[in-house]
Order: C-alpha cells, then structure tokens, then sequence
C-alpha cells in the first residue's frame, strides 16, 4: 500500500455495473472513494503522482481508499502503470456480455448527442467509428494484458448476471477482495445507478444550457427547477439495435468470450448464443 495513493481499483468494463459496485463500495464504513473517476493510468497518467495523491486528500483519516474507473480494463498502457505505481493492488472487474455491453455504450452517448442514430454505423467492425464501441469487449484481450503485469489473484471477476441475480454476493466478495468485512445496505443495494431509461431535457435545451451548468448544477434541489425541468424532460427513444446487427455483433465476439470462458472458468454460452439479451432501450436495473 502506497501512502496516500488508492489500496484497490475498480477497472471496468465500460457500461458493465461498475458505478452500482462503486457505490456499494462508498457506503462501506472503512473505504472511501472519490466521486468522479478520476481516469489516472488512462488519461491523466502524464499529470503525475502529486497530481493522483491530491485526488484522494479529502478521504477522511483511517478510511482506506479506492477509485473507479472503468476505462482502465480496456486501455493498453493501463495495466503496465497500475503495475508500476500500484504493485499488489487489488482490483475489481465487472463485465457485461459485450454486444450488450457495445450497444449500451452507444446509448449513452447516444443520449448525450456524441453519436447520430445509426447504431450500424458505430457498431460494424469494419468502420473505424465503431472502435470505442468494439474494442471495450474484448475481454480475453483485455485481462490477457493486465495478467501478464498482476498476478490472477489480485483481480476479482464477476458478470453482469451476478449483479442482478445475486446483488448481496456481488458486494460481500469485493469487500472480502478488497480485503475488509462484507458491509451491505438494502436501499443502496436496490438503487439504479446511471439508468438510461430516466427522462432527460431535449438535446437542442442541454446544448444551450452546457455553458451554464456549472451555475445551475448547485440548482438542481430548487423546488422551482425541478418543476420546470420536469415539465420538459422526456424519456430518450434510442435507435434500436437489430437483429441482423446484432448476429453480427455475436460473430465479432465469438472468439475472445470462448477465450474468457477458459480465461475465468465461467460459463458464457448466454453471451454466445444471445439468450441472456436485455432489452433495446438499455433499461436495465444496474447500468454502470
């Protein structure tokens, strides 16, 4: 453990139930984690240790500390600098089956008006667009290149499935991970994290108002806004994702999720065959 600096890391996946754990993992009385990601062996490895230590002075004295971000799984150089900083971390890992775990992804930016609305565009292998979207998937891949920095017992991995069958079991083995006692509480257990099925204020609105939002976000809570927002927002319709694409999709990942599968020794014919498919508008009871 490095003085001042996190004692375990949730990596990821992208839009896998990763701000659900996170969650679960602040309202544990001995951890604490900052509330933003703070993207540190991905995007701001460059700013430097003094800059990551400041992220994490906040924490209250005797809390242990962690952080979540979910870009690290999928980033090439972040398994060699976690090792580098943070030998021995332990680390979290949830991943989604990855065609539903891509079209999530594209949801959500989707949402954000980042992406137009042809999920094909995004989602084919063969369009370079489709990268983010596709890479993030490729779990084998992925943990391949963390194993070969950390050793296999330092990462704890569960599926998406777990979260929503087996939520208490989820939250009891990371603690136990992390390496403190299972702490759990029901109404945070039940809670949904980032749910996109939630209204949101029309596009053309949220461009004009990105300007202003850091007056208006200390807002939000005024009885008087609330009202108004409300009589506004609108449930998002995302362009669905069909099932020609989505047979696609399960060819792309065949391979890495029969390498995972031996990789983790779990079973993942769901993910093969698309049994375990949620829905097209992404509503999902824990979202990441």
């Amino acid at each position: 453990m490095v003085e001042g600096l996190p004692s375990f890391l949730v990596i990821g996946a992208v839009k896998a139930a990763t701000t659900w754990i996170s969650h679960q993992l602040r309202c544990h009385p001995e951890l604490w984690l900052p509330d933003a990601e703070p993207h540190f062996f991905s995007d701001d490895y460059e700013r430097g240790l003094d800059h990551y230590r400041s992220l994490f002075a906040p924490a209250p004295a005797g809390r242990r500390i962690g952080e979540k971000s979910a870009d690290y799984l999928a980033h090439p150089e972040a398994a060699a600098r976690i090792a580098a900083v943070l030998p021995g971390v332990p680390m979290v890992v949830q991943l989604r089956d990855p065609v539903e775990r891509a079209y999530s992804d594209y949801c959500m930016l989707f949402r954000h008006g980042r992406v137009g609305g042809d999920p094909r565009r995004y989602l084919e292998k063969r369009d370079p667009a489709g990268a983010r979207f596709l890479d993030g998937g490729l779990y084998a891949q992925h943990l391949a290149r963390f194993h070969a920095h950390h050793g296999r017992d330092q990462i704890a991995v569960f599926l998406y499935e777990d979260v929503i069958e087996q939520p208490e079991r989820v939250i009891a083995r990371a603690c136990e991970h992390i390496g403190v006692a299972p702490h759990i509480e029901p109404a945070a257990v039940a809670s949904r994290r980032n749910d996109g099925a939630a209204a949101m204020l029309p596009l053309p609105v949220r461009r004009v108002l990105r300007p202003m939002r850091p007056l208006l976000d200390p807002l939000r809570s005024n009885p008087l806004l609330a009202r108004l927002r409300g009589t506004m927002a609108r449930p998002v319709r995302y362009p669905p994702l069909t099932m020609e694409l989505r047979a696609l999709l399960r060819d792309y990942y065949r391979d890495d999720v029969l390498r995972l599968e031996a990789m983790i020794g779990r079973d993942l014919s769901r993910w093969r065959t698309g049994a375990a498919a949620g829905a097209n508008d992404d509503r999902v009871t824990a979202a990441s």
